[in-house]
């Protein structure tokens, strides 16, 4: 079994504020339910996860996971900060299950499956991949960002293997990934020219992104391709709550 930390301490101050008036994301209603409960309780669900750790508004999550199956912790400043908060509660865990809390599309079969994916468990991320193809094929109005590699166009999801003794180590790399990523003219500088040449002209594969993420976190990264589109449709505009919101009451 593993352990998952599910990441809900995301305000609500960007484009979804004018479609919620909830202070966090992770607390905005869908149907009758709050968009974190939907990723809880998919993980409550599946066999292989253990203890459920949430990182966010903790006053506001403990009165809505009161039951001592979730423990919940309060959000600190920023993403790496708040996986921290998680990963403390799990101290001997040695790979952990992180969640953002923006996907309530997820299933415990779709958990199920990226675990089945993850294999032996011996590297020390993984992180999943969905096609174009398959997420257009299941949600045909979804507007995601793609990126064109050489074995096709990719979408990144939103769960992750961690080991977390390998995640101490590579904090600071990964702040600066995570700064740089809206800044393409020092992320190439960061990456290499060579890298970004291949990667505007299409001759990137995943296996070469893959290497280059290990080499600049210091890791074993390990990229996987899933056939699960929900985990890529993430609820970060009013387009993807209402694709959503129609989806889950659909299913209702």
């Amino acid at each position: 079994m593993v352990d998952a930390v599910v990441l809900a301490g995301g305000l609500n101050n960007g484009r979804l504020k004018k479609c919620s008036p909830a202070r966090f994301e992770a607390l905005i209603t869908i149907g009758t339910r709050a968009m974190v409960d939907y990723v809880v309780h998919a993980l409550q669900h599946c066999p292989r996860v253990g203890r459920i750790v949430v990182v966010g508004p903790a006053e506001e999550l403990a009165f809505r996971f009161n039951s001592g199956a979730v423990n919940v912790v309060a959000a600190r400043d920023g993403i790496i900060k708040n996986i921290e908060a998680g990963l403390e509660c799990l101290p001997e865990a040695k790979r952990v299950l992180l969640v953002t809390s923006d996907i309530p599309l997820l299933t415990a079969g779709i958990v199920e499956n990226f675990l089945n994916l993850c294999g032996a468990m011996d590297a020390d991320l993984y992180y999943p991949v969905v096609s174009r193809s398959a997420v257009e094929r299941r949600f045909a109005s979804a507007r995601r960002t793609y990126v064109a590699l050489k074995e096709g166009v990719f979408t990144g999801g939103n769960l992750f293997l961690v080991n977390p003794a390998a995640f101490a180590c590579c904090v600071g790399k990964g702040e600066q990934l995570i700064d740089l990523r809206k800044s393409p003219l020092k992320l190439s500088r960061l990456l290499g020219g060579g890298f970004m040449l291949k990667f505007l002209f299409r001759f990137l594969t995943i296996g070469e992104v893959q290497e280059k993420v290990s080499q600049l976190l210091g890791i074993k990264g390990v990229a996987v391709i899933s056939n699960d589109p929900e985990i890529g449709v993430d609820v970060d505009k009013p387009g993807d709550l209402d694709l959503v919101t129609r989806i889950l009451e659909t299913a209702r």
